[in-house]
């Protein structure tokens, strides 16, 4: 019973109840409005035409347009208040400001070293441009290591918090109380009591029901800085369209942790909730560090409303020695501040330069167009394209929207693979041996568009290899999606064409 009770009287819960009766009410209120005045039914048919127009001369992604524009021309009334309501990609007004703002003071500080760029290839060169184009600089002398899974990551990140003496920061879209956590969250404790500045971001939103009400305060007081991204508010509100979805551990600037890793217990498979939980990470250490650093300054500028001498955090403050020189590296971070979608760009690059093959993990597959055509347009030209989504799902809808997409990416030559053990949280990408992408970003609309993410581009480190070879031991726990799969019926194939249309928001 008390179990029961915990339930209902969930934060989540409470809110999404909260979230429904004010839906209701303001439908409820217009309709009855609309009743009493019959006129108003022309007025909102003429608003949703008006707003039907505005949605086709915006400069945004079709899929997203189109997703919007049939609610409305069918409900007017409806599909004009949920768009005025929860329509808007972009970010509070007063978010963007301070956002420009931390940018002006920062920007100076990552510049790209053209001894780096000059050495690269001219293929690879040209794929790093575009990043330096959106800030975010090709670096040398720096070290990948390239995790697995959860379990592999868990203590090396332990062991580096550990000997940590100057400055800690992590950034996490989840983090729940458990054995991951609370083994983070002591050695957090221990090295703020000792005067090591330690810093923590974590995204409300994605801890609804996961961390109590209030828990930045918690850490405070326990001598940890911390501040809860886009704090979660019972009522529809368009800033909860974007969240952050970072996974970002940063220590003494010299050493980073990112991938589709968070700080809770399913991530390192001490809890299961969809089998075996297959999930990745990387190590950075070395000068690529300082991309991961900025990418947290910046956002912890914003949030707090501070001001920071970015160069007391550079990766040669407190480490002295040469770094190794391991390849290319690259990290960079995408945000829905403006209309660049730079992991999606990213990930379209690479698959369009694929000349062997280029492998794909992720764990919801909803491509737009330009992305469904670019795997199309490989396999077509003879590239090896494969990709490894979950097996299990975490989200029955999502799982059929996902499956969804099957029959028109195999009939081109597109190989795809189920994880039959469990659920793939992993979020990758690898190419011809010398390219691969590890990091937060799923191939789905609100990655791609919506949300803040972050991913590390690496070329000639090795991780590569690292990559190919998991991918390979995952294909053979897999079963490949043949041709004609899954069978759907034609009420099936309806309620799928109607998933299709609303991909975007979901």
């Amino acid at each position: 019973m008390k179990k029961l009770l915990s339930k209902i009287i969930n934060r989540k819960v409470i809110t999404m109840l909260v979230i429904a009766v004010q839906m209701a009410w303001g439908v409820s209120l217009v309709y009855s409005t609309a009743l009493i005045l019959p006129i108003l039914n022309t007025v909102f048919h003429i608003i949703g035409l008006c707003v039907v127009v505005y949605i086709i001369n915006r400069d945004t992604n079709p899929s997203y347009k189109i997703a919007w524009i049939l609610p409305i021309m069918v409900f007017p009334l409806f599909g004009v208040l949920i768009y005025l309501l929860y329509a808007n990609k972009r970010p509070s007004r007063y978010l963007r400001k301070r956002f420009k703002k931390a940018g002006e003071l920062v920007t100076q500080n990552l510049k790209q070293e053209e001894s780096v760029l000059g050495n690269m290839p001219s293929r690879d060169a040209t794929r790093a441009r575009y990043l330096i184009d959106m800030g975010y600089p090709v670096c040398g002398s720096t070290e990948a290591k390239y995790f697995a899974s959860g379990e592999e990551m868990f203590p090396a990140m332990l062991e580096t918090l550990k000997k940590a003496e100057h400055f800690i920061f992590l950034e996490y879209f989840i983090i729940e109380e458990g054995k991951f956590w609370n083994s983070i969250l002591e050695v957090l404790a221990e090295k703020a009591a000792a005067g090591v500045d330690v810093r923590v971001i974590y995204d409300d939103m994605g801890c609804v029901g996961k961390l109590p009400t209030g828990y930045n305060l918690k850490l405070e007081s326990m001598g940890i800085q911390c501040t809860a991204f886009n704090p979660f508010i019972p009522l529809i509100s368009v800033v909860m369209n974007n969240r952050d979805h970072r996974k970002i551990l940063v220590i003494d600037g010299h050493t980073a942790f990112t991938g589709g890793i968070n700080l809770a217990d399913e991530y390192i498979n001490e809890q299961s909730r969809f089998g075996y939980w297959k999930d990745t990470g990387v190590m950075l250490h070395g000068n690529a560090t300082w991309n991961f650093t900025y990418m947290f300054l910046q956002m912890w500028n914003v949030l707090r409303g501070t001001r920071e001498d970015f160069d007391i955090y550079r990766p040669d403050r407190y480490h002295t020695e040469r770094f190794e020189d391991r390849g290319f590296v690259q990290p960079f971070s995408d945000n829905p501040l403006d209309d660049e979608p730079i992991s999606q760009n990213v990930y379209i690059d690479i698959i369009s330069q694929a000349e062997k093959y280029v492998y794909i993990c992720t764990p919801y597959l909803i491509p737009d167009d330009e992305m469904k055509n670019a795997l199309v347009r490989a396999a077509k030209r003879g590239v090896d394209v494969r990709l490894i989504t979950p097996g299990i799902p975490d989200k029955k809808t999502i799982y059929r929207l996902t499956r969804s997409y099957y029959p028109t990416l195999i009939c081109a030559g597109v190989k795809i693979y189920e994880y039959t053990p469990g659920f793939v949280h992993a979020k990758s990408i690898v190419c011809d041996d010398r390219i691969t992408l590890v990091g937060t970003i799923n191939m789905d609309f609100r990655s791609l568009y919506l949300h803040f993410e972050c991913g590390v581009l690496m070329t000639g480190t090795g991780v590569a290899i690292d990559v190919r070879d998991d991918n390979l031991a995952m294909m053979e726990k897999c079963r490949k999606i043949e041709k004609g799969f899954p069978k759907r019926t034609l009420v099936g194939r309806i309620f799928d064409s109607v998933l299709r249309t609303m991909g975007p928001m979901l």
